[in-house]
């Protein structure tokens, strides 16, 4: 059975409304960090879990942890703010050797929607799913594992309205 894994960061206190629709679609959700205001996590409901963490401008929400791995029998996934690996560009090959064992690197802080398929691990982020700083669109991610345990990766833009 595949599952569809919905990927969004960067909402800022207000996530676009197709992206919530696309992402309670799926089976799993990770929201990559910076939520603001927790209250906006409510709107996500996957049909089996939902995994945010930490972004830069997340500390005061205590609960979430900086880093979370979600780990399936064809590979595993990273899933981090990015900050650390570089203020305005975090560096791919940071992420890779911080996660040399993941399958996919998950990141936000940019706001810019990034498939960085050129070596494993890849290193993905879906941009701003929020209205702050996204060039117009709210984006998001669907990672699809088939039955055959390939990994697909569709990107998804919203124009806002």
């Amino acid at each position: 059975m595949s599952k569809k894994i919905g990927i969004l960061a960067d909402s800022h206190g207000f996530i676009h409304p197709d992206v919530v629709q696309l992402i309670n679609q799926c089976d799993i959700a990770i929201h990559a960090g910076d939520i603001i205001d927790e209250k906006t996590l409510q709107a996500l409901k996957p049909k089996q879990k939902l995994i945010a963490i930490q972004g830069n401008n997340d500390t005061h929400i205590t609960q979430l942890n900086k880093v979370e791995l979600l780990e399936f029998s064809s590979g595993k996934i990273a899933i981090e703010h990015g900050h650390q690996h570089g203020h305005h560009q975090p560096s791919h090959k940071s992420l890779r050797a911080t996660y040399p064992d993941a399958k996919t690197i998950i990141y936000g802080h940019t706001h810019k929607q990034v498939i960085d398929k050129t070596t494993i691990p890849w290193v993905i982020n879906p941009g701003a799913s929020g209205t702050v700083r996204n060039n117009g669109s709210s984006k998001c991610l669907i990672l699809t594992i088939n039955d055959i345990q390939a990994w697909e990766i569709t990107p998804y833009h919203f124009t806002n309205k």
